[in-house]
């Protein structure tokens, strides 16, 4: 099955066009043969589901029940209960049998040794029929309907099933829609196209699309700007595009490949079982051989009547009890009961886990790779730091930089002014920052009343700005009797009360900014009210700075000069490098801006025209602050030795001014052949890949098949790697690595490939499980050394009163009570130590 799918897939990628990125519209139309305003023909398109196949994923195959039924029986320990509970049932059928009870004992001994088995093989069967689930789950990202252009319905937009469409087909979508396949837009008919692709690139903010070329064939998934890709969502734009990849030639479909071809591996405690039973099953041969052997001289004792095949087969039995003796069969129940009572403590520290085994595992994990989005930092983009001009003179520049606490979207914190608490409403200049980042904002703040946090609503960005009005309570309102709700925009409210939104100015990729064009509310009414508008603008600092004639100190508007611009630009180059990285946007205003009425809002061409005559205000910088417990968490995991890896769709100077925050590296370390880009990667021989490996801890701008990549290298190396991630890209990742960890927001896919999910999405609650892990793992270690040293009791026992000639002992149904009764109770407790101090 899967090596049909994979033919099919290679021979469609002669048929569709390579890199289709890094061409213009034009070529990509061209290639295809198909007019944009015409679309594909009715012949061509059944010429080419013939040719390419319906744009669907094909349902893999499982394993039919009976083969995974053989599966669990295809042990050596279990051949040899199997064997003896075999020998068990001949030996009682051919029996004679002077009372029926005599006759039911004869066959307690196959019946309970087939039970036990029967119950292992039915757990078995169970956790691989939900392993099955994470390819399935891919099916609901597939969309169901598409809009379409076609030649037999000239300039109508069809709606027709996903399933038909080809490559080369010309598809329009608008906000709302799901991608039906993978397309290169062609055209964009709003201000601006947003995409949310989350799911399959992991990026929580939506992503700017366009119709220029990306240059790069080796662009990763985050980095095609162009392409619209199957399953995302439209945030925000209408567009129309050509399709270039269906089914499994989709990024989409790409996965489900991979997924399929990814073998899960054991283990470490199924290896380490594997091995045991190797061995114990050759001692055993060698002794239950060894027995009957020995034994040869008695088989016509008297005892047996005299006869020789009656002695044969009594000493045979014995031989099947020596077996039964020395097999733990109460080891798998025993266990199952540990595994289960880890998963319950791990719930309670927000680890969900799907798979028994993988607790085990968790305690021998020596390889942490972590997202950093959201795991490592808080995904609530706040405002760290900002900055306006105090004084502008020709020969006095004085900048006032400020501090702003709080790392999530709480709208608590201070703002520090040489490291005390500030009150910004004497700043008149922070007066106006604050207007500018509550009204140039289309987002908001909400507070959940179910979660007990608080929420975007919107964009990440817009949001910290949001956020950011709060802490600085301009106005000085009284929150203290504020409810949750009032207080996540009470600052806000009062300034967007005092303006009058009338319309926005988008953001566009040439100008880098967006506007909103305000009124005050006591004169909107009025009849001449343009002596009230204002335009408050925000934006790249580079553009916004550039296009800036004035700068605001205080209560004055000053001329801007090249000395400021310069200053201004060298702090926000401060900004965003080094130990912070911060994100930047430049505030303005424009205190007379042109009138509705001779602005163009239909060309957004056009509206780098109507933004001039900018006063600047300030500049603020935000990041994904970390999480405030994970410096901590990683320290543990270095003292424990555990190697963290950052692994990030995100820049690499971003990536590593992270680190540097939580701990990954120190301060002023060399993180010389320790932070690798996707790229540089990409670059190494694969020797230099491998030996990367061993000592990287950050990998940036890294696609899904890095990951996948990585986690090979690392297992490779011996590591027992547990790997983070959220969206549909990393379902193949989880799944080839030891521990796949989805988090609780994550996709479907992820959970479903995954072995836990974090509820929290929380770095340190890996940390707990693996510390959990540990515990279970000595827990484990105890009570096997404790069974196998009672069945060496049980061996030797028999062995002796087998050799000696005495009479036996224990019969096998009494060494299966032993075993799984009195032993395995006992060992049972011993799961239940708590963890050693010293676990970590």
């Amino acid at each position: 099955m899967q090596r049909s799918n994979v033919h099919h897939r290679s021979s469609i990628s002669k048929l569709v066009m390579d890199y289709p990125w890094t061409k213009t519209k034009e070529d990509v139309v061209n290639f295809y043969k198909v007019d944009e305003k015409l679309g594909l023909t009715e012949e061509r398109v059944t010429q080419d589901l013939e040719k390419y196949g319906p744009n669907e994923l094909p349902t893999e195959e499982g394993k039919p029940l009976w083969k995974l039924i053989l599966e669990q029986f295809d042990d050596l320990l279990v051949k040899i209960l199997l064997a003896a509970a075999c020998i068990s049932f001949v030996l009682a059928l051919f029996e004679e049998h002077k009372e029926d009870d005599n006759l039911i004992t004869a066959f307690v001994e196959p019946l309970v040794i087939l039970l036990i088995l029967i119950a292992n093989a039915t757990v078995g069967v169970w956790q691989e029929r939900n392993a099955e689930s994470a390819i399935e789950a891919l099916k609901e990202y597939e969309p169901e309907i598409a809009k379409v252009v076609r030649q037999n319905r000239p300039g109508q937009i069809q709606r027709i099933k996903a399933r038909d469409l080809v490559p080369g087909d010309i598809v329009e979508v608008a906000i709302g829609d799901k991608v039906p396949a993978d397309v290169r837009i062609t055209t964009i008919y709003s201000t601006t196209l947003r995409v949310d692709q989350s799911l399959l690139t992991g990026e929580s903010v939506s992503v700017i699309k366009h119709t220029d070329p990306v240059p790069d064939p080796r662009a990763v998934n985050q980095d095609k700007k162009n392409v619209l890709f199957s399953g995302t969502n439209i945030a925000t734009g209408k567009c129309r595009g050509v399709v270039v990849g269906t089914g499994l030639n989709t990024e989409i479909g790409k996965i489900q490949s991979v997924m399929a071809d990814t073998e899960e591996e054991k283990t470490p405690l199924q290896q380490k079982l594997d091995e045991f039973g190797e061995q114990l099953s050759k001692v055993i041969s060698v002794i239950c051989v060894a027995v009957w052997l020995i034994n040869i001289g008695h088989f016509n004792d008297p005892v047996h009547g005299g006869s020789w095949l009656r002695g044969a087969i009594y000493y045979f039995k014995i031989a099947v009890a020596l077996a039964v003796a020395a097999i733990p069969e109460g080891l798998p129940a025993v266990i199952t009961t540990c595994l289960a009572l880890g998963t319950r403590r791990m719930a309670k520290k927000n680890a969900i886990v799907r798979s028994l085994p993988s607790v085990e595992t968790l305690g021998c994990t020596s390889v942490i790779c972590s997202d950093k989005t959201g795991t490592l930092t808080t995904n609530q983009m706040s405002v760290h730091r900002m900055f306006i001009f105090a004084k502008a003179d020709a020969n006095d520049l004085q900048i006032d930089q400020f501090e702003i606490t709080g790392s999530t979207y709480e709208p608590k914190g201070d703002v520090l002014f040489n490291g005390a608490k500030f009150n910004c409403s004497d700043r008149s200049g922070l007066v106006e920052l604050a207007e500018c980042a509550a009204l140039c904002n289309d987002s908001s703040l909400d507070y959940n009343e179910t979660k007990k946090i608080f929420e975007k609503v919107g964009e990440a960005t817009e949001t910290a700005l949001t956020v950011l009005v709060e802490k600085m309570n301009v106005f000085n309102t009284d929150k203290s009797r504020l409810s949750p709700q009032e207080l996540a925009m009470a600052s806000n409210t009062i300034i967007r009360q005092k303006y009058r939104k009338e319309f926005t100015l988008e953001f566009s990729r040439d100008r880098k900014s967006m506007s909103a064009f305000v009124t005050t509310a006591a004169k909107a009414s009025s009849s001449s009210n343009q002596s009230s508008a204002k335009m408050f603008v925000k934006g790249a600092p580079e553009s916004v700075i550039d296009r800036c004639t004035h700068i605001r100190c205080g209560t004055q508007k000053l001329p801007m000069t090249s000395q400021i611009k310069q200053e201004a630009m060298k702090l926000v180059q401060q900004y965003g490098t080094g130990r912070d990285t911060l994100r930047c946007l430049a505030l303005g205003t424009i205190d007379n801006p042109l009138r509705r009425e001779d602005m163009d809002l239909e060309d957004a061409k056009k509206f780098v025209n109507y933004e001039t005559n900018i006063t600047f205000v300030g500049v603020v910088g935000m990041l994904d602050p970390p999480r405030a417990e994970v410096v901590d968490a990683i320290a543990r995991c270095r003292d424990a030795g555990i190697r963290v890896i950052m692994i990030t769709g995100d820049n690499k100077n971003t990536a590593e001014a992270i680190c540097r925050r939580i701990g990954i590296f120190k301060e002023n370390q060399n993180t010389r052949g320790k932070a690798f880009s996707g790229r540089e990667f990409d670059d190494l021989s694969t020797e230099e890949q491998s030996e990367a490996c061993r000592h990287a801890k950050m990998f940036a701008r890294v696609d899904p098949a890095h990951k996948s990549k990585i986690v090979e290298y690392l297992q490779s190396h011996g590591e027992i790697t547990a790997m983070t991630g959220d969206g549909v890209n990393d379902a193949p990742a989880l799944k080839k690595a030891e521990i796949g960890i989805a988090m609780g927001s994550g996709t479907a896919v992820a959970k479903t490939a995954a072995e836990m999910v974090l509820a929290d999405d929380n770095f340190s609650s890996i940390v707990a499980a693996v510390e959990e892990g540990r515990a279970i793992y000595n827990n484990m270690k105890q009570f096997i050394r404790y069974l196998i040293s009672s069945n060496i009791g049980e061996v030797v026992c028999i062995f002796l009163t087998a050799a000696l000639g005495l009479p036996e002992s224990l019969i096998p149904v009494q060494l299966l009570w032993v075993n799984l009764v009195t032993d395995g109770l006992p060992a049972t407790a011993l799961g239940f130590n708590p963890p050693d101090l010293d676990i970590m």
